[in-house]
């Protein structure tokens, strides 16, 4: 796909900014960053588990690596993280505004967005050519 290079930049911006945002809600239930306590255990559901999928991988989103298969799965994460822990938690409030569900409804569709388009031009995927490589 030959797009322009602004096109290309604007997508590696959201893609590696979504994944930094990402990785400090990671880095605050794994290691206690940024004025929070850690997890005990980083295998304890669900604070634990989820804590390991916002740190680990929103590293390689924002190195560009499997970002098809990474924002998939990150895709999934918040659409749970909405309906559980902001639509049944909340009393079934719909609306993200009333739950406090903005977060995980804005990173869903970005991911949502990563998953279809890729991780475009300015990647490690895109840099190294081997197998596997997505375009």
């Amino acid at each position: 796909m030959n797009a322009p290079v602004s096109k290309e930049t604007t997508h590696a911006v959201l893609r590696v900014t979504a994944g930094l945002m990402l990785w400090q809600h990671g880095a605050q239930k794994l290691l206690g960053m940024f004025g929070s306590t850690a997890v005990e255990s980083w295998i304890a559901w669900p604070r634990g588990i989820a804590g390991l999928i916002e740190f680990f991988l929103p590293i390689l989103i924002i190195l560009g690596v499997r970002t098809r298969w990474v924002a998939f799965i990150l895709t999934g994460h918040f659409a749970v993280v909405y309906w559980w822990r902001h639509f049944f938690a909340r009393e079934m409030e719909f609306w993200p505004i009333v739950n406090g569900g903005e977060l995980a409804v804005l990173y869903c569709a970005i991911f949502l967005f990563l998953w279809t388009t890729g991780n475009g031009k300015f990647s490690l995927d895109h840099m190294v050519p081997g197998p596997g490589r997505e375009d």
